[in-house]
């Protein structure tokens, strides 16, 4: 059974005026849909209007056209129920010193005009292990303790969809682990989650499937695992009994990067040669392989060559 869209986008513009008489595409004829209960990256590099686009759902910045859907809201018909199907945390700490988490979430319900009973401030806290620090001011929180409580902040209203702005900016590497599995415990409630990152590792370990922004526009949008198939290049790394002739030989887009006596490195295009032929051509030698190591590249690879200029 297919699952429904929670976001559908289509061609969404955001065209800023500078001085008066220059114009900038922040966002160009965006077009995508999110899926319920899919954890969706949003990547690019500074500039490319991850920011705009997340401001446009989270109704700070006003689209100049285009269609936006949010749990089957209109954002110009229904702007205050797609606000409240959508929770964001945002990159900046921003809390206030003199309140306690409980506080700060039975405020925030308050303002989403929650009713005392139905608040389940304790559950939220739990959820982001925060129970125990549950009455304490939040300036003796830790800053990753003040990150969960951000993404805590962002689910009193329970909303169907969060949306984490680079949530591991500037955070350490057990703080980032902590916090994604807050992310993966949100995701098995079945809470949709739209993030954007610098780390591309992360959104390989963590996203469904991904959508790639550059000045604006939608270069990618795929599964993670098709993304990564796209990448054409490999890297084989041969341990062997003595020196090759491989250099010399006529193969299709081999290329050697290192060949002394033990070790041999070379890249090839799996589109054009397969790994089977590279070592044929090496028994062929009567070299005796070891061991064979390889590196597929990974979505850093994938992003560069979609936004390098």
């Amino acid at each position: 059974m297919s699952k429904k869209n929670v976001l559908t986008v289509k061609n969404l513009n955001k065209i800023y005026s500078k001085n008066g008489s220059k114009t900038v595409n922040a966002i160009k004829n965006l077009n995508l849909e999110v899926k319920e209960g899919e954890i969706f990256g949003l990547l690019g590099p500074n500039g490319a209007g991850k920011s705009t686009f997340i401001n446009i759902l989270g109704g700070s910045v006003m689209k100049s056209s285009g269609q936006l859907n949010v749990w089957g809201f209109d954002i110009d018909k229904n702007p205050r129920q797609v606000k409240a199907s959508i929770g964001i945390v945002p990159q900046e700490v921003t809390l206030d010193p003199f309140f306690s988490p409980r506080k700060l979430l039975d405020l925030q319900a308050g303002l989403y005009g929650i009713k005392k009973k139905d608040r389940i401030t304790d559950t939220i806290l739990k959820l982001v292990s925060l129970e125990e620090q549950a009455n304490s001011y939040a300036r003796s929180l830790s800053g990753g303790m003040k990150r969960r409580l951000l993404i805590a902040k962002a689910m009193v209203h329970q909303p169907p969809i969060i949306i984490l702005d680079e949530p591991t900016a500037g955070v350490d590497v057990d703080l980032r682990k902590t916090l994604w599995e807050n992310v993966k415990s949100l995701n098995a409630r079945g809470v949709t989650t739209i993030l954007t990152t610098h780390y591309l590792e992360e959104a390989e370990k963590m996203c469904d499937r991904i959508g790639i922004l550059n000045k604006g526009e939608l270069v990618a949008l795929d599964t993670t695992k098709n993304l990564l198939e796209r990448i054409q290049t490999k890297i084989v790394s041969f341990l062997i009994d003595k020196k090759s002739n491989i250099i010399n030989k006529e193969l299709s887009s081999v290329k050697v990067i290192a060949d002394d006596e033990n070790k041999l490195i070379i890249s090839y295009e799996k589109s054009k040669i397969s790994i089977d032929e590279i070592i044929l051509e090496l028994k062929k030698e009567h070299i005796k392989i070891f061991d064979i190591s390889t590196d597929d590249g990974d979505l850093e690879d994938v992003f560069l060559r979609l936004t390098k200029d």
